[in-house]
């Protein structure tokens, strides 16, 4: 780093003039080491900082795609508080959404609502808006009222239907507009759709780090395998971890063949399977285990 760049906070990294009342320095948005007192200074100290520059950004880009999130993308089920459990691709999914209100609930609430309802002859309401449940077409209806609301869920989920009827431009075009407002479910949607050649590869990468910032363990095991594909080990252990630590199952296999083929140290291994147990645990209750029955016992018609 220069010496203009140790003292960034009082002078401008170029002309070296100091902040005050008639001089008001900003900040370079690439890195936020040095300041600059306007565009033309910004632009001479270009070459000499530039290198500095994407040093840092690429630091402070890590920095962020490598935090550990709080929870999963899916959040805690607004009713029983509980983490709402993952799914795979070979799972049912283990909450619902309700087109009247745009929200979901995991599926042991909505049994034990749909339950309670049977119990005391009453209809089958919303458990979250009390709204009566819609007829298919009703729902279609509920769900664009959400959309032209820009709810961020509804555009996924609209996407998402584009997407099942075989409309991928259409679905593209809702999960953008519910990427720009931050869905992490829209983000890891783009990721796929643009990996399968529909985007430019940038944008892929650059939805699936949105996508794993935002919570999503699946986006984030892909972005690990990208890795190791590409040879960066470290990098693809990194994702793997944070994802085996918000319980996704696939990210704690790849950690496990890792671990046995020395990539990974006893220690860290056995703290990451210790948070997978804890992420995985605090999505269960007995509830939940009858509900899971429930549904199998629907889904084959017994």
């Amino acid at each position: 780093m220069s010496a203009n760049e140790t003292v960034a906070e009082e002078r401008c990294a170029s002309c070296g003039s100091a902040g005050g009342e008639d001089v008001t320095l900003k900040n370079c948005t690439g890195c936020f080491l040095v300041k600059y007192c306007g565009v033309e200074c910004q632009r001479n100290h270009r070459q000499q900082h530039k290198r500095a520059c994407k040093r840092r950004a690429a630091e402070l880009k890590d920095e962020l795609l490598f935090k550990q999130p709080e929870s999963s993308y899916l959040g805690d089920c607004p009713i029983c508080l509980k983490p709402i459990p993952l799914y795979t691709s070979q799972d049912t999914m283990r909450h619902t959404i309700y087109s009247c209100c745009g929200k979901l609930a995991c599926n042991a609430c909505v049994y034990a609502n749909t339950m309670r309802a049977f119990a005391g002859g009453l209809p089958v309401a919303c458990p979250l808006c009390q709204h009566s449940t819609p007829t298919e077409e009703e729902c279609l209806l509920l769900a664009m009222k959400r959309v032209e609301a820009n709810d961020p869920l509804a555009l996924c989920n609209m996407g998402t239907h584009h997407s099942i009827e075989g409309d991928h431009t259409t679905a593209i075009k809702y999960w953008e507009k519910a990427a720009m407002l931050g869905n992490a479910e829209a983000h890891y949607h783009l990721s796929v759709e643009y990996e399968m050649g529909r985007g430019a590869e940038k944008e892929a990468i650059y939805h699936g780090e949105q996508a794993a910032i935002g919570g999503h363990p699946f986006a984030r095991h892909n972005l690990g395998v990208a890795e190791e594909q590409n040879g960066n080990f470290d990098r693809a252990v990194k994702h793997w971890m944070i994802a085996a630590n918000l319980g996704y199952d696939e990210s704690m296999q790849a950690l496990l063949k890792c671990y046995q083929g020395g990539m990974v140290s006893k220690e860290d291994y056995a703290a990451t399977l210790r948070a997978y147990q804890d992420a995985v645990g605090a999505t269960k209750s007995p509830e939940r285990d009858a509900a899971e029955v429930a549904q199998k016992v629907m889904q084959r018609g017994v």
